[in-house]
């Protein structure tokens, strides 16, 4: 907002361009060619002179032979050659020359054709000759009046630019401008004229603008932007001059252009922190977010929204507003409603609970009624997490929401219905009140089930905590009839030779129906009484459970023995009955035991593991010894184990949201202002003067103890041309988020003048470079800085390279060339440590298909000192818990985890050793990296090894 017209010239070299033609053949082009023929040898002309070449005989012929011409192809490339031409001789008077192409400029800002005033007046922004402009300036005023309003835009635009730079030159513009705005109607021009007065006569603006402050909601978008910016300024400039100002920006809140009512909203919250200012700017974000249908705005302006939350004066504000935010979430787009649901999630109090838990209710219906797609299930599984976070932190609505999110046990989502269990395993250790509606749901939904790992979260949480003999009979009845009739093998066998029967009796009917048919007019029918419906369905109509272990799922049998078990002396310590135990335990033996045989018998499609044949065998011998010490474990340690897990992850939790608050950085008013290379070290008695410290370190390149410069510009300085070089070279790299700046410092070392210097770079790797830098001309031992944008499109390595030209002012020898070094461009500049939960976590290792495999290879001896090095090397956060690596052990599993600023996801997972009989042994082990891009993977793998190399060459020095 707020920039002026530029002219803007793209030249695109046409096939066949590749030759460089000479001067003569240039001159004789223009000479004597068609308009065709000059126009393309012009345009030959232009892209020669911006190489670096010299024509200095070419400036001539073009204006006895091109300048008349009429054509507007012609007239347009002529105003970029006059732009690029040189124009003053080398002791910088302007060319006699000139004289002559000032009197064609005066010509055409009085053609009659609009675009070719217009498009001179746009060409004039970029003189800076005066003795060019001086004989111009009447007729640039004289266009102030043209009819036309393209004429009169680039007036104003040509005025403000000239009395910029030279004001003598026209040195009543403001108030010529000023008049120009009061009576003129088009809205471009007077957005232009104002613009100037906010630069050059604010006050003539800010009157203006009382005069029309009612009419602001009637002006054009493009004005009213500028208005904006003129108020922000003001008011920050003169706060008594905010509550002038202040009701426009308010009108300006509902503007029919979504640029000027979000502009509008950012600068009211700068302007006032009042409630009501701050309600209103919110409720302009939700208007936009809501209204507008490109999702990066919206993604922008929700972005808006969280930054205001994070003020603490404005987070009861918003907190009223929890409800119109949660409209964003008729947004189809996924990431849009993850952030509406983050921000919905942090703002909902006691108040709008209810309401809240009742919306995130209807959206779950939604889900339910609406077309399976792709994003349809993991919008289901976020608001799942939003209901379960809503529960735990407000438990009074958990009971409301456990029966909404039952339903989604038997859904086809396993992702959602494992959400689901996460949440209710949490919930049913926290609430005890609600432990007996969450057994009596489980209960229920045992039969409609579709997924193996959903099956065996359920049981672990029917056989931990089904404590009373109700429930625990309950859970058996409902095992027993998803497994169907016992013992399974038998049953099996009897359904086999059952259909087989059924089969044959059925096509014997069927012949004699066939046979004994007879139609009316006497001829016989051909009719069929068998349907092969019922044998077909005969899979179908086992129960799920046995479905599950005859597909060959018998880790599924191994996790229901472990149940079973944990029933069993849950209903020992209730009944002491002895006849009762033994019966319940032979119940439950012979449950095991069938499934056992089953996995033996060879009538599943995969065989029983011997993992999964061990545990059940176990299960069995724990039923029949019935050792106390043995029975602890089950009844009690699984839920000390949870317990434990919970709190951890609580505290987890607790940590991050107080780093995040130690993160703010709050500055006061009186505080003071340290200058560290002003003052002397961190020591008070030290007499070492911290400017000259820094020096010495940066032309020596070493570190003194206690003072690291590594986090300076120094550390990103990159030497690309020896010291011996006639031109030396190094470049700052400073890396956006989503660009590279480099800003090459330039040394001509010799006693030369080095001419048409030129810095020629190229890329390598998903790396674009924006702009050609242009030539320059560096005096003896001069030097220049040069900059050079790259754009960044993905996470991956990659290199600049280039050279640098230049030609030596006198000699006829061709052009000179120095080789630069190579700038690597590190992934880490764009990786962020982040975090996931186990379960997307394990959901994104599954989906993602390229994998590196990187061997440990390291000095180190210490397997949490490697962990801790490899997470500060490579950005990555550790998702494994500390009290899990906090042991003592020889062998350490942790799972890594990082995202980059363009949302890809990097995982690892280190699996590292160290020999038990040697304390002093290396770490040895691998990492298995894994993401959704090749590049990725590589590149990390790359940057794994690279950390590893310097740690091996810092031991060996």
């Amino acid at each position: 907002m707020g920039s002026l017209e530029q002219p803007c010239y793209t030249l695109i070299q046409a096939p066949g361009d590749s030759e460089q033609p000479s001067e003569l053949q240039l001159r004789n082009d223009l000479e004597n060619g068609d308009i065709p023929v000059k126009t393309s040898a012009l345009k030959k002309t232009i892209q020669l002179i911006l190489s670096g070449e010299r024509l200095p005989g070419i400036l001539m012929t073009v204006i006895r032979f091109v300048m008349p011409l009429e054509d507007h192809t012609i007239k347009k490339l002529l105003l970029v050659f006059w732009e690029i031409v040189p124009k003053t001789t080398t002791d910088g008077k302007l060319l006699q020359e000139m004289i002559l192409v000032c009197d064609a400029y005066r010509k055409d800002l009085s053609h009659p054709n609009e675009f070719i005033r217009g498009s001179t007046l746009r060409f004039l922004c970029k003189l800076k000759e005066p003795e060019l402009l001086e004989p111009l300036m009447p007729t640039i005023r004289t266009c102030l009046e043209h009819r036309h309003s393209y004429v009169r835009r680039n007036a104003v635009l040509a005025i403000f630019t000239i009395y910029k730079n030279f004001d003598f030159l026209i040195p009543d513009a403001p108030e010529l401008i000023s008049n120009f705005l009061e009576g003129e109607q088009d809205m471009s021009c007077k957005r232009n004229a104002f613009m100037m007065l906010i630069h050059v006569d604010q006050e003539r603006a800010l009157t203006y603008l009382s005069t029309c402050i009612d009419q602001v909601n009637s002006f054009g978008d493009i004005l009213q932007l500028v208005i904006v910016e003129l108020i922000y300024k003001v008011c920050h400039t003169n706060p008594s001059e905010r509550a002038r100002f202040i009701r426009c920006i308010y009108n300006l809140l509902n503007s029919s252009s979504p640029a000027v009512r979000y502009e509008a909203a950012g600068t009211l919250v700068t302007l006032s922190s009042a409630p009501s200012a701050i309600k209103a700017a919110a409720n302009c974000y939700i208007e936009l977010i809501v209204k507008e249908s490109d999702n990066n705005v919206k993604l922008i302006v929700l972005d808006r929204l969280m930054a205001l939350k994070d003020t603490p004066q404005h987070e009861k504000v918003l907190q009223e507003l929890a409800m119109d935010i949660l409209r964003i979430l008729a947004t189809p787009d996924l990431e849009v409603r993850k952030k509406t649901l983050n921000l919905a999630l942090e703002l909902v109090t006691m108040r709008t609970v209810s309401e809240t838990v009742e919306v995130l209710k209807k959206e779950v219906g939604k889900t339910h009624n609406t077309v399976e797609h792709e994003d349809t299930g993991k919008y289901r599984q976020l608001l799942v997490r939003t209901l379960h976070s809503v529960s735990i932190k407000f438990p009074d609505v958990a009971a409301n929401v456990i029966p909404i999110l039952m339903d989604f046990l038997s859904d086809n989502n396993e992702l959602a219905a494992t959400d689901v269990l996460v949440f209710v395993r949490e919930a049913i250790q926290k609430f005890e009140t609600l432990r007996p509606l969450i057994i009596d749901r489980l209960q229920s939904a045992l039969p409609t089930i579709r997924s193996v790992n959903v099956y065996c979260h359920t049981l672990w949480i029917l056989g931990e905590y089904s404590t009373s003999a109700g429930d625990i009979h309950g859970v058996i009845a409902g095992i027993k009839g998803t497994l169907g009739e016992l013992p399974l093998v038998d049953d099996e066998m009897r359904r086999t030779a059952g259909e087989m029967g059924e089969e044959g009796a059925a096509t014997s009917e069927k012949e004699k129906l066939s046979s004994k048919l007879i139609t009316a007019d006497g001829t016989y029918a051909s009719q069929s009484a068998f349907s092969t419906t019922k044998s077909s369905a005969k899979g179908d109509e086992r129960p799920p459970l046995r479905k599950y272990l005859l597909d060959g799922y018998f880790y599924l049998g191994s996790v229901l023995a472990n149940t079973l078990v944990k029933l069993t002396f849950r209903y020992f310590m209730m009944e002491k009955d002895l006849k009762k135990q033994n019966s319940f335990a032979a119940e439950a033996m012979l449950i095991i035991s069938s499934i056992v045989h089953l996995g033996k018998s060879g009538l599943p499609q995969k065989s029983m593991t011997d993992d999964d044949f061990d545990r059940m065998m176990l299960c069995l011998q724990v039923l029949s010894e019935r050792t106390p010490s043995v029975a602890s474990i089950f009844t009690t340690d699984c839920r000390s184990a949870l317990s434990r897990m919970l709190t951890a992850k609580g505290e987890e939790e607790e940590r991050l949201r107080q780093d995040k608050a130690h993160n703010k950085v709050i500055e006061h008013v009186d505080d003071h202002i340290g200058f560290s290379h002003l003052t002397k070290g961190n020591d008070p008695s030290s007499t070492e003067n911290m400017f000259e410290l820094s020096m010495s370190m940066a032309v020596g390149g070493g570190k003194k103890e206690g003072v690291d410069l590594s986090a300076s510009k120094l550390s990103k300085v990159t030497q690309l041309t020896g010291f011996s070089d006639p031109v030396y070279a190094e470049a700052y790299v400073h890396i956006n988020q989503y660009d590279i700046v480099l800003d090459v410092l330039i040394v001509n070392q010799t006693g030369d003048t080095l001419q048409n210097l030129t810095l020629e770079l190229a890329t390598l790797g998903d790396l674009k470079l924006v702009e050609k830098p242009q030539p320059v001309v560096l005096a003896p031992h001069d030097f220049c800085n040069i900059k050079a944008n790259v754009k960044v499109a993905s996470t991956e390595n990659g290199f600049i390279f280039g050279n640098i030209v230049y030609d030596v002012k006198g000699s006829t020898s061709d052009r000179n060339v120095v080789i630069l070094n190579d700038i690597h461009v590190d992934i880490m500049d764009y990786i962020v440590p982040a975090s996931c939960t186990d379960l997307e976590f394990r959901q994104m290792w599954l989906e993602f298909e390229w994998e590196n495999k990187v061997t440990v290879n390291t000095h180190m001896t210490e397997l949490k000192g490697y962990l801790e090095y490899l997470c500060k090397s490579t950005n990555m956060k550790c998702l494994t818990p500390d009290k899990a690596l906090g042991g003592m052990g020889d062998y350490m599993a942790a799972n890594l985890y990082s995202r980059s600023v363009f949302g890809e996801d990097a995982l690892a997972n280190l699996s590292i050793e160290k020999p038990i009989d040697n304390a002093d042994a290396p770490v040895t082990g691998h990492i298995r990296i894994r993401s959704k891009s090749q590049g990725m993977a590589i590149s990390f793998g790359d940057k794994i090894n690279k950390v590893q190399k310097a740690t091996l060459k810092s031991v060996g020095a």
